[in-house]
């Protein structure tokens, strides 16, 4: 049973009240066993004393979120301009443990998986994980690289708290903190359902890197990268070739060959620097001799033809108890030009799905098997009942 609302109230006594009186009704009076909030544009204080009062009115078990630079509701995205997002779930059959991340240091918990794992106590039948971190403290790709060899192939699914100012707040039951990371593990009757869309198209063909160091791509197929950019841009389209103003984005593929590399399993990465004189590129990762890449182009309309992609095999699925979405703080009106850009696709996939989230200055999420910091990118949770195991008759 999920519960959503939304308010632009800043005073705090009336933010709790229109909150409390929108959500309870929709819970029909049950406690809920996670409350998820999501507030812009308040100071710290107001924060603190508005988590406090919903902890009160609503009682959930785990009550967890942060400070944004705009919010996401049911049927609205709110930007730079003060507003809290409230989902609330009452989830018979699941257990929600929460976690803070440093615990007495990022050292102790960063040495190796078996520490990491100590670190966060989640259960070993934990379905999936619900994470929010300050990007200034948070050493987050050691961190997801842990959450990957401690729990192989459990999805992670969050973002990176973008308060205006830097005034990030970690909201974690009775806790509210400026550092870290918080989250929480959950096990049991429940399904998570991840859609990540990375909002990019991919423009010539795959390529085979014969030559990197750290970040940089020094060949490409025994050419150096700037030559094929410019053999891809002569065959790219008068409308494509606008496109390159947004920049050039390269997808490495999650999956091995070129065969693989199809839409959908790269991880997308910037083009962020080029070399004339040898024609050598930078990109914003770490890349590897062998590996399988694509350049990519993003745009509106392919952001919301690649989340409507993602987002159908869903619909297919018959209606999601309740979402959280965690999408860039790049995207909404700034890159679609108008407001509700990404609600407003879901909704019309989906359906009145009770759905809260947050704009973000990273988002989180798993490519082929493996959780991933993403930028540019809409990560979203689906919240479903266990479906039942399939048994195979004699």
């Amino acid at each position: 049973m999920f519960a959503s609302a939304t308010t632009r109230r800043r005073e705090v006594a009336g933010a709790m009240r229109e909150l409390t009186g929108l959500v309870q009704p929709q819970l029909q009076g049950a406690d809920p066993d996670i409350a998820v909030i999501f507030l812009s544009s308040h100071s710290s204080g107001d924060v603190s004393a508005l988590a406090r009062g919903l902890r009160g009115a609503l009682r959930p078990r785990v009550l967890f979120g942060c400070t944004a630079g705009g919010v996401i509701g049911r049927d609205e995205e709110i930007e730079d301009e003060t507003a809290v997002s409230l989902v609330a779930a009452r989830l018979p059959g699941v257990d929600v443990v929460p976690f803070e991340l440093p615990i007495t240091g990022w050292d102790s918990v960063l040495g190796d998986a078996e520490s990491f794992a100590g670190a966060l106590g989640a259960p070993p039948a934990t379905r999936f994980f619900l994470v929010i971190a300050d990007p200034f403290s948070t050493p987050i790709d050691r961190v997801l690289e842990l959450f990957n060899e401690s729990f192989p192939g459990i999805p992670v699914v969050g973002g990176l708290a973008s308060a205006p100012e830097s005034k990030n707040v970690l909201l974690l039951n009775g806790r509210a903190v400026d550092t870290g990371m918080i989250g929480v593990a959950v096990s049991g009757a429940v399904e998570g359902d991840v859609v990540v869309s990375q909002g990019c198209r991919p423009v010539g063909r795959p390529f085979e890197v014969t030559s990197a160091r750290a970040n940089v791509i020094l060949s490409l197929e025994g050419e150096p990268p700037l030559r094929r950019i410019r053999e891809m841009i002569v065959d790219l389209t008068t409308a494509e070739r606008e496109l390159l103003g947004n920049g050039l984005f390269i997808g490495r593929t999650v999956r091995p060959g070129k065969s693989a590399a199809v839409r959908g399993s790269f991880l997308i990465r910037g083009v962020t620097g080029v070399e004339e004189s040898s024609g050598v590129i930078a990109i914003g990762d770490e890349i590897e001799d062998g590996e399988i890449v694509q350049f990519h182009l993003r745009d509106a309309s392919t952001a919301t033809e690649e989340l409507e992609m993602m987002l159908t095999p869903q619909s297919m699925l018959g209606p999601a108890s309740g979402a959280l979405l965690f999408t860039c703080n790049g995207r909404g009106r700034r890159l679609y030009q108008r407001p509700n850009g990404d609600i407003a696709t879901i909704r019309s996939l989906l359906g009145d799905v009770p759905i809260g989230g947050f704009f973000c200055a990273g988002e989180i999420g798993p490519i082929g098997g493996r959780n991933y910091l993403h930028g540019h990118t809409a990560s979203m949770l689906l919240f479903r009942p266990e479906r039942p195991v399939e048994r195979v008759g004699d």
